[in-house]
């Protein structure tokens, strides 16, 4: 059985909500039970707790520096962007701001595996989601990205 303490949890999600409820059904038996407990919390998550566990990324195409856990996980995971050229780093700053003044948060995708052109092109096709469908994207590219970084939390990454 393993207990996880706030700040474990916190690197992997911001929400105070989500935080709570997978903090309540510990210790965990594996990392199963610990991804089972995320799924749940996450899917009852109110709007406003995603957009606060949205406020703690950042944008796709600008890593954030730091040497926290968060940070570097982040680094890693939009690692696919780090070679990107000039005009597809502009690109996505261009789509991360249309997305931004459409939907009022950050484009939020699960980026681990993927390179620039891909996150570029799926982040022009969310632009033409209407607001429900693409809070239901989030939300599942939330659970998916909270997914990963519980793996590396209970792996010790």
């Amino acid at each position: 059985m393993r207990e996880l303490g706030p700040e474990d949890l916190r690197s992997c999600c911001a929400s105070a909500r989500w935080l709570e409820a997978v903090a309540a059904r510990g210790p965990f038996r594996d990392l199963d039970g610990l991804r089972r407990a995320s799924e749940t919390a996450v899917a009852a998550l109110t709007w406003d707790d995603v957009l606060e566990a949205l406020a703690a990324h950042p944008r796709i195409g600008e890593r954030p520096d730091g040497v926290g856990r968060e940070a570097v996980w982040s680094r890693s995971e939009q690692s696919g962007t780090a070679d990107a050229g000039r005009e597809t780093l502009g690109a996505l700053r261009e789509g991360n701001a249309a997305y931004e003044s459409r939907f009022g948060h950050v484009y939020l995708i699960c980026a681990t595996g993927r390179e620039a052109g891909e996150l570029l092109a799926l982040l022009r096709d969310r632009l033409g989601n209407d607001e429900e469908t693409e809070r239901e994207v989030v939300r599942d590219e939330l659970s998916k990205i909270v997914a990963v970084r519980l793996a590396k939390l209970w792996e010790g990454r």
